[in-house]
């Protein structure tokens, strides 16, 4: 059966946005390959996730650098699932992520959407069902 493997995020650099979402989001780093003239094949992912992750692609047009930061328009992109949100949440903000309000109750769970470094824009979510 297919399953989703890479989505790519356009990023100003390989090494900032490695330390973003390694140190502040709590991804890990899958692979970091140098393939040639700068350039660098980097996947990280949530901890433990093998179906998907994302492929950090430095921009490297003046067409790709204007989408860094808004590559869906302003809408958010991302939904990182979580099974414990109250831990992530307080983990997350110590690691100065910027989330844009506070946490709330919806139907389907807990959310609070955040900004990558780059101002993309991601939920955070604990959809309910799920121990946390």
């Amino acid at each position: 059966m297919p399953s989703l493997g890479l989505v790519t995020l356009v990023v100003r650099d390989y090494d900032e946005a490695i330390a973003f979402y390694c140190d502040a989001v709590g991804f890990e780093l899958l692979e970091d390959t140098r393939i040639d003239d700068g350039k660098r094949w980097v996947v990280v992912a949530p901890r433990g996730a093998r179906e998907s992750a994302i492929l950090l692609a430095r921009a490297v047009t003046g067409e790709q650098a204007d989408r860094v930061g808004d590559q869906t328009g302003g809408r958010v992109g991302w939904f990182l699932n979580t099974d414990a949100f109250d831990r992530d949440y307080a983990r997350m903000r110590a690691a100065g992520v910027v989330f844009e309000e506070a946490p709330r109750s919806e139907p389907y769970g807990t959310v609070a959407v955040f900004r990558d470094l780059y101002g993309n824009r991601w939920d955070l979510i604990q959809l309910n069902g799920r121990a946390g």
